[in-house]
């Protein structure tokens, strides 16, 4: 790809999918990125490509730091370096903490927190001694990281880890032009949230309704632009009032 180059972890629906079009539809070349649905991503890519952008798909494990930093190695050698890296993979594995095993801990650890450090890690080595002013690490967490909810112990630990893990990094990568900032969403009307009541819980919503990915995607591309070259260590809400 000729552009200048996105990696979109956990691109093939949802969140990702929509936050992985908007950025091809701003002019970057889109590494769509999947684990285990790979029909979906060729979707996202297919998508983009039909709208004259630029996509490759890429597969890996974002919990397992040696695929992480292989693909990255392999992204960068074969497509360019990484510019905009957007920290979105994510898996749920609800239960109440006295009857949560330890496997299901360990998933969404190892996916919703271990992932964003594996992916911020690789790409930073990848780019060390290159000029960085001007890159962008953006990370989706969840409202659940400040709230908390029944259920989603792990959920909420990981998703909080995120938003430390950005303010820390932001810290760090300051003097060198790199901007670290997290997207907070509150309900969206994904697949991820098909198996909750929205009609309930929107009653809950100041605005009365669940967002939508691309509301989302439009807050992340932003962030991805020059126009935000001076916002670093921001957690910045879409959640439709749910908490303010």
């Amino acid at each position: 790809m000729d552009k200048p180059i996105a990696l979109v972890t956990g691109a093939s629906r949802g969140i990702g999918k929509a936050v992985a079009l908007q950025l091809a539809r701003d002019g970057f070349g889109v590494v769509v990125h999947y684990h285990t649905r790979k029909e979906e991503a060729e979707g996202t890519r297919d998508l983009i490509i039909a709208e004259n952008g630029q996509a490759v798909l890429r597969t890996f494990d974002v919990g397992k730091s040696g695929e992480v930093e292989a693909a990255v190695k392999e992204i960068t050698r074969t497509e360019g370096h990484i510019q905009v890296l957007v920290n979105n993979a994510a898996t749920i594995r609800d239960h109440l903490l006295m009857r949560m095993t330890h496997d299901a801990w360990r998933a969404v650890i190892d996916t919703d927190l271990n992932g964003v450090y594996y992916c911020t890690k690789a790409v930073l080595v990848a780019n060390a001694g290159r000029r960085r002013v001007g890159r962008r690490i953006i990370n989706i967490t969840s409202v659940v990281g400040e709230t908390g909810n029944i259920g989603q112990a792990n959920y909420a630990a990981a998703k909080a880890g995120v938003i430390g893990f950005t303010k820390a990094v932001a810290r760090e990568l300051a003097t060198a032009g790199v901007t670290v900032n997290a997207v907070s969403p509150g309900y969206i009307d994904t697949d991820a949230t098909k198996h909750l009541s929205l009609q309930d819980l929107e009653k809950t919503i100041p605005m009365k309704r669940a967002g939508r990915p691309e509301e989302v995607a439009h807050v992340v591309a932003f962030l991805a632009s020059a126009e935000a070259g001076y916002i670093t260590g921001q957690i910045i809400r879409v959640n439709g009032g749910l908490l303010m």
